[in-house]
């Protein structure tokens, strides 16, 4: 208890509700790894700055060395009344060395410079995994192999073959994903500066190198003032904001997919491993793989949120408060990993139903094509689409469909429409008008799916 109010002028024991908040061991134990690769790392700076002699240089390292080992068989003991990983690795070093020199080591002159480091290192490893499974989420898509001459499997709604198309709508996802591998990468690099060796607020008085630290820990550079490194939780900001709009593309390729996938489309099938029955509906199949993956949007953007509520009250330097950053980062991964790698599962099983697409291909999705043929005929879109609106209500007051209106029946309303206007009820000229890029025609695709995997080869190469 002396150690955890600092000795002398404090006494008596620590409330025991303030004791449990304190605690971050819960969450921070499974940093052990990073704290013990930033304790050997310091300890070779304390021997350079004769802090240390070599041969306790040597001790420290043996101790840290068999405490990593602990680390990775599982058999390190974390007690209760550990504050925080660093609280366990120097309880143990002291045992295993039986010396104040652990302290000296593991605490790194201030807990705040090593407890920053900690959650650099901690986004470090939380941008690596999602960068690598995010790219398998994207190269497991059902990606039509081009050219793809029926358009009829591109149909993915009543919108219109142009506004729904799977050559189009898989890769639309695909691009937004792809962003959000970039800025995962863009972050790496803004993340990978150390803060190690800016003590408490001032700096660090043992004329420690911080180079030396900077190269044994494999970061591009230093931080430039220790006042902002050890209060700095911008990139803590950044990843779960990044995290959040891809949870949120991530939730919107779910929603789509829900929608398509009830009875009432029936245009993809889910596999059977990726769904519940349902108690009451014995008929009914569950999409809860999709559904998970949306609802867990709200638990990472309610992440994001509190942390910059956390930060936004804060003075410089370091406060208690920042040990939450920790909690809500691993947390974070720990939910978007899931997520990506079940939203991998259940697009690299997803079943297309063609024939239902087919039936889904009505004229009535065409009537924004017949719109635009009275825009080449030179009609005002504003004037076109009022033309159209009444050509669909005269074939629904003759209970026909929109394509068997007479040529006279449209002259009634139009005496642009000519003979020519046969062709507008086409789903392939449908399609095929859209050639410029981005759009749907056939060649168009091609183009951006061979973009899209030129795009993913080279961030594959970066990862």
């Amino acid at each position: 208890q002396g150690d955890k109010h600092l000795g002398g002028k404090l006494t008596g024991s620590m409330d025991p509700i303030l004791e449990i908040l304190t605690s971050s061991i819960a969450i921070d134990q499974r940093l052990a790894d990073v704290d013990i690769q930033a304790s050997v790392a310091y300890a070779k700076a304390l021997e350079k700055a004769s802090i240390l002699t070599k041969p306790e240089l040597e001790k420290i390292l043996s101790g840290l060395e068999k405490i990593s080992e602990e680390v990775s068989k599982g058999v390190l003991v974390v007690n209760k009344s550990d504050e925080d990983i660093q609280t366990t690795i120097e309880r143990r070093l002291k045992k295993l060395m039986l010396s104040s020199l652990a302290t000296l080591t593991c605490k790194k002159l201030s807990p705040s410079d090593g407890a920053s480091s900690c959650s650099g290192n901690c986004l470090i490893l939380g941008c690596s995994t999602f960068c690598s499974h995010l790219l398998s989420c994207n190269c497991s898509g059902p990606w039509p192999t081009p050219p793809h001459s029926d358009p009829t499997v591109r149909c993915l709604g009543r919108k219109g073959p142009s506004d729904a198309s799977s050559l189009v709508f898989f890769p639309s996802h695909a691009v937004a994903l792809t962003r959000d591998s970039e800025r995962l990468g863009e972050i790496k690099k803004r993340v990978n500066i150390l803060p190690l060796g800016s003590g408490a607020l001032a700096g660090n008085p043992l004329d420690i190198d911080r180079e030396l630290l900077r190269s044994e820990l494999d970061c591009a550079s230093i931080t430039l003032n220790s006042m902002d490194a050890i209060s700095d939780r911008d990139s803590v900001v950044e990843l779960l904001f990044v995290a959040t709009l891809l949870m949120t593309h991530l939730s919107k390729l779910a929603e789509d997919l829900i929608i398509y996938s009830t009875s009432e489309f029936g245009l993809v099938t889910l596999s059977d491993a990726l769904t519940t029955g349902s108690i009451l509906m014995p008929q009914k199949k569950n999409p809860i793989s999709l559904e998970l993956i949306r609802s867990k949007t709200g638990r990472v953007l309610g992440r994001l949120v509190s942390i910059i509520m956390v930060l936004k009250g804060l003075p410089s330097t370091f406060s208690k408060d920042l040990q939450e950053d920790k909690e809500a980062v691993i947390d974070v991964v720990d939910t978007l990993t899931a997520v990506i790698q079940l939203a991998t599962a259940v697009i690299s099983t997803l079943q297309i139903n063609k024939e239902n697409m087919e039936k889904a291909l009505t004229p009535e999705i065409l009537s924004s094509d017949l719109a635009l043929y009275l825009v080449r005929k030179g009609m005002p879109l504003r004037q076109a689409s009022t033309a159209v609106i009444k050509a669909v209500h005269l074939a629904e007051t003759k209970g026909i469909t929109i394509n068997n209106l007479t040529l006279e029946d449209l002259k009634s309303i139009s005496p642009l429409f000519a003979s020519d206007v046969s062709q507008v009820f086409s789903i392939v000229n449908s399609v095929e008008q859209n050639t410029a890029a981005g759009g749907t025609a056939k060649s168009s695709v091609t183009t951006q799916i061979e973009q899209l995997r030129e795009l993913l080869k080279k961030l594959k190469e970066q990862a």
